[in-house]
């Protein structure tokens, strides 16, 4: 193959045929470890960048910085440039180590952390390059090879002096950068957007369902003026939990198994259902799962503050329950939208009451069954709020969706605008 056919990227702008050229990054700038500071120099003094300016993002803001006691020789040893390119050197997660941030302009008197080694070009690079190359699978699958593990997981210079890094002339790096910039401003503000209608849905959950001791709501639709009543969980439901199969029922294609999240835990072969205890054939239907059953996780049932609750969607219909999930059931008609609502805000308080204390909380369905929860005496206010949220809920997954898309648009165009 061309030698020169091999350094391209898949996809370019037109206009540009050169070859890249691959170099090692220590050929085209130096670093320097942050500094180590003591603590009673910490929270006061000059601006500091530590890992949390740098974690998670592209570009160093000139917000939200701590503080920390520096000299005027540190400050000028541990200066931040327009340019300057900040990579972790220790994170306790593995994919954190080696990410990295530009510095969009100098940042006066500011200094950095010991955790982050900063990186300074001394060959003419175009910043908003600089601000995505390293996040590509290339340099990422270097920085992890040369990475090492001990409480956390560490990168020094000399494995980033030795980054093959592939560089397209200037004017192209401009095109490249200001490309992914406005992906990255893209992704961020339909970020913002599922954000606002989290944080609208969360306000209105409790506006619309009385606070604790009252009996009417602060906000409700017209015409609805009764007080809410009073009732325990088992007086209109009951929790099935799922069944516990084991390593030795499962196959490659079959009957699948779910857990609190709608997610497959495995298949199970039906044909074999026969087999299995009496246990499972006796309580087959609990087990048996279709589209729009609620299903709560029972074990761990709180992920990044919000319980595991979820609706079967029509691809999981005539699915299997797995033993650390329970599937709600109806003892009473009653509107199944206000229910998803009512109990996705209900076990979630229920469940951080009981979590106090516990590293490893759990669902117990008895102490569930006596619950104390709000309900409408009207079916129909039930129906309104019920269907209120779910078309929220709809508008949310429906955000959450497009900005996966734009994220997984943004990952295979760094493979392919890339080296």
């Amino acid at each position: 193959m061309d030698k020169n056919k091999a350094n391209v990227p898949k996809i370019r702008f037109p206009g540009f045929t050169d070859p890249w050229e691959q170099r090692k990054l220590g050929d085209v700038g130096e670093f320097k470890n942050g500094m180590n500071f003591s603590k009673d120099a910490m929270g006061h003094g000059y601006p500091f960048v530590n890992l949390q300016n740098v974690f998670g993002r592209n570009i160093v803001e000139s917000v939200d910085l701590g503080l920390a006691e520096s000299t005027d020789i540190q400050r000028r040893d541990y200066s931040l440039e327009k340019g300057d390119v900040l990579f972790i050197r220790s994170s306790v997660k593995p994919e954190g180590v080696g990410e990295a941030a530009i510095v969009p302009k100098t940042l006066e008197n500011t200094t950095y952390s010991g955790f982050i080694i900063r990186f300074r070009p001394f060959e003419n690079m175009s910043d908003s390059f600089n601000a995505v190359v390293y996040s590509t699978k290339s340099i990422r699958n270097q920085i992890l090879m040369g990475a090492t593990s001990s409480a956390n997981t560490n990168i020094n210079q000399e494995t980033l002096q030795k980054l093959q890094i592939s560089i397209p002339e200037i004017n192209e790096q401009e095109k490249i950068g200001a490309f992914f910039n406005n992906f990255t401003n893209l992704i961020a503000l339909h970020q913002r957007k599922l954000n606002h209608l989290q944080d609208k849905k969360k306000g209105l959950l409790q506006k619309m369902f009385p606070k604790n001791g009252e009996d009417f709501p602060e906000l409700r639709f017209p015409g609805f003026t009764d007080p809410w009543e009073q009732r325990k969980f088992c007086d209109y439901y009951k929790i099935c939990s799922g069944y516990a199969f084991k390593y030795q029922d499962y196959v490659d294609d079959g009957v699948t198994i779910v857990n609190g999240e709608s997610i497959q835990h495995g298949k199970v072969d039906s044909a074999k259902f026969n087999y299995l205890p009496e246990s499972f054939r006796k309580d087959y239907l609990d087990f048996l799962l279709y589209e729009g059953d609620i299903v709560v996780g029972l074990n761990r049932p709180i992920i990044d503050g919000k319980l595991k609750i979820s609706r079967i969607p029509r691809n999981l219909d005539g699915s299997l329950l797995y033993q650390r999930a329970g599937k709600i059931k109806f003892i009473t008609d009653i509107d199944v939208d206000f229910s998803y609502v009512l109990l996705e805000k209900e076990i979630l308080k229920y469940t951080r009451k009981e979590a106090v204390g516990s590293d490893q909380p759990f669902i117990s369905t008895s102490k569930l069954d006596k619950w104390k929860m709000m309900f409408p005496k009207s079916e129909d206010e039930k129906v309104k709020i019920g269907l209120l949220f779910k078309n929220f809920d709809n508008l949310i997954t429906l955000h959450q969706r497009k900005l996966n898309h734009l994220q997984e648009q943004k990952k295979a165009l760094l493979q392919q605008m890339f080296i």
